[in-house]
């Protein structure tokens, strides 16, 4: 059997790294940075232009029909770059919830304007993957939601929020519907938005009725996008730390000459080695509907996570002070991977999730 890529698979991803190279540069990140930019809308429009905005959405709708495995490639190819946009909530996890809990009208109404990037949406489902927190939680009564959730994901920019309540229901309302608060709340992270949504009797539209097994089906995904994002990202850092290895010179040679330079980048490769597996299996896995997908998603964040904190940390040290510099900006790809680390669940908590799904009832 073939457990490659198909060849459209690769230039997908071979065209987007070329393309992502001119529409987010890292001049671009570092600007979008220090300017505490909130949105920005030059490389949005750069993504709708190569047609990720539509890459889930059927063709009916004017998108392209890819699968979440196609979706993990991109998010890769994302995370390597580390572009400052939307992607998880607006691309991926909104078409879709709207596809598989929407009705007809809505599916009409929304996942065209999706598809053209006219539309853009926030996602808060943190809290059903990563428990709650005090103070949290969401109600709806009669189409008004009432409560608090903590890091939407991808605010910046979006139109609409996509909130999953307390009884795992999916609920859309606008971005300026009377009765929302909107905080956004900084982290470590600024290629990415967050936010805190506190509800007031704030009018929603509802996708359907309480299903826990699409909400369970929305955060496998979002924890394969993270996974593939920090995937990217860490593969990054450790070609840049070989080129920096080449290049820097000490005592007469060039740093990677020494056996410690050496083992610090070998071990960074050893650890990404499996990684890519991973996110491909549990791609495949949830394209396919497959019994194990969840639980090929949790070994594919946890695994990641770890690898990826291990990268970070070894590519800083083999630039030594330079590592730690914004001439170098080696850091943006660092707090990117450190905030993928903690969303939707650290590695203890996702192990543990898994020892229960494996746990015999």
């Amino acid at each position: 059997m073939d457990f490659s890529l198909t060849s459209t698979q690769k230039e997908l991803q071979a065209s987007l790294n070329k393309a992502l190279k001119s529409i987010s540069p890292l001049d671009r990140v570092r600007r979008h940075a220090q300017d505490h930019e909130t949105f920005a809308s030059d490389v949005w429009q750069g993504l709708v232009e190569l047609g990720i905005t539509g890459l889930m959405i059927p063709e009916t709708h004017g998108g392209l029909g890819l699968g979440i495995l196609d979706a993990a490639l991109v998010a890769e190819s994302l995370g390597h770059h580390v572009v400052p946009s939307s992607f998880l909530s607006s691309v991926v996890l909104a078409p879709l919830a709207i596809m598989h809990a929407g009705l007809e009208a809505q599916q009409r109404q929304w996942l065209p304007d999706l598809a053209s990037g006219q539309l853009r949406v926030s996602l808060a489902l943190s809290e059903h993957a990563a428990g709650r927190r005090s103070g949290s939680g969401v109600i709806c009564r009669d189409s008004r939601l009432h409560g608090r959730r903590l890091f939407a994901m991808d605010d910046a920019g979006a139109h609409f929020f996509l909130v999953v309540d307390d009884d795992a229901r999916l609920l859309m309302l606008e971005r300026d519907a009377p009765g929302l608060v909107i905080t956004p709340l900084p982290t470590i992270d600024r290629t990415r938005s967050t936010a805190r949504l506190d509800f007031d009797d704030a009018p929603c539209t509802e996708l359907g009725s309480s299903n826990p097994l699409l909400v369970q089906h929305l955060v496998d995904v979002a924890r394969l996008m993270l996974a593939a994002d920090m995937l990217g990202a860490s593969s990054n850092m450790l070609e840049q730390a070989v080129e920096y290895a080449k290049l820097r010179q000490q005592f007469g040679r060039p740093i990677g000459a020494f056996q410690a330079v050496k083992h610090m980048c070998a071990e960074m490769a050893a650890e990404l080695e499996p990684a890519r597996s991973l996110v491909w299996y549990a791609g495949y896995a949830l394209d396919e509907r497959m019994s194990d997908a969840t639980l090929a998603c949790l070994h594919a964040k946890s695994y990641l996570a770890e690898a990826s904190r291990l990268v970070s940390r070894s590519a800083t040290e083999v630039h030594g002070g330079m590592g730690i510099t914004d001439a170098l900006g080696l850091h943006y790809w660092f707090k990117r991977n450190a905030w993928s680390y903690q969303a939707l669940g650290s590695p203890e908590h996702l192990r543990e999730f898994a020892a229960q799904c494996l746990t015999p009832i």
